[in-house]
């Protein structure tokens, strides 16, 4: 039976490093991410859309979208980040649930959907399972702070821009801890994908 995996977490959580793990495994991982960059490139409509929406404050010099501009007007404006999901969003579901089906033609019986906002997005009807990626809210951050050299009070914006790791909890049907070593968190991953009959 085919099943779509829903990886998700929050922001420097260790959910790529959870992601490259299961491709690592022989896993299909289609990554919204990536999906979402794709989508926005010179002459893509979902690119047409955001400058129409945005201006061309949000532009480089070459004329491509210049992310950490764009990104600091959505993280500190709610309705602007929800303009902005509303233009990328169906792009990336699209290409996603392609690409998802491509693996299963290839023969692939399991898919990740490696999907950053799956909750606050409402897109758990794309997957049959879930997994959270969590880690303790003082961890994300210093963990945040030191990958992206950001300010404190930047790297709190977008923390706090995303649901609480807590209360996705409930919301999933698997739970893998990442606030130890990455053995830890491979084990782990191994334990649910053994229990799901994946491994």
């Amino acid at each position: 039976m085919e099943l779509i995996i829903g990886l998700t977490g929050g922001i420097a959580s260790g959910k790529s490093t959870a992601s490259q793990y299961l491709i690592n495994k022989g896993i299909p991982v289609v990554d919204a991410d990536k999906i979402a960059r794709l989508v926005v490139e010179k002459g893509m409509p979902a690119y047409e859309s955001i400058v129409a929406a945005f201006g061309e404050e949000v532009l480089d010099r070459d004329l491509s979208l210049n992310r950490s501009r764009l990104g600091d007007i959505i993280f500190q404006d709610a309705s602007k980040r929800e303009l902005l999901n509303s233009i990328v969003h169906p792009a990336v579901r699209t290409e996603m649930k392609r690409q998802a089906e491509e693996h299963f033609l290839a023969g692939n019986m399991s898919v990740v959907m490696d999907i950053p906002l799956l909750f606050e997005s409402r897109l758990t009807h794309m997957v049959d399972r879930t997994i959270l990626i969590y880690v303790p809210q003082d961890i994300q951050l210093q963990r945040l702070l030191a990958r992206d050299s950001l300010k404190e009070e930047q790297a709190k914006a977008r923390i706090s821009s995303q649901m609480p790791l807590e209360e996705k909890i409930n919301l999933s049907d698997a739970v893998v801890k990442n606030d130890g070593s990455k053995e830890d968190l491979y084990q782990q991953l191994d334990r649910v994908l053994t229990e799901w009959n994946i491994l």
